[in-house]
């Protein structure tokens, strides 16, 4: 019995953890539709021109900072987008 409980206090919240910030990190980023992210890749490009990439890394870095794990997945696609 203790066992058991041991496994369900310690392993099982930690597991749901890590499955939540694997979903807002790798999955959910990528149901994002391809148009919106060429569309904020392109909006970057007009406004920022050669510095696009630059400014996505940038708010890339501060979702990392700011602990924005959903938010971090889509600046990387839009900066990847603007680098391809």
């Amino acid at each position: 019995m203790p066992y058991w409980f041991m496994i369900a206090v310690f392993i099982v919240p930690g597991f749901i953890v890590f499955m939540w910030e694997f979903w807002l990190g790798s999955i959910k980023p990528d149901l994002i539709p391809s148009s919106e992210i060429t569309a904020k890749a392109d909006a970057l490009i007009l406004q920022y021109g050669t510095h696009a990439a630059e400014i996505a890394y940038g708010k890339e870095e501060r979702a990392w900072r700011y602990g924005r794990t959903f938010e971090r997945a889509k600046w990387r696609r839009i900066r990847h987008q603007i680098i391809n």
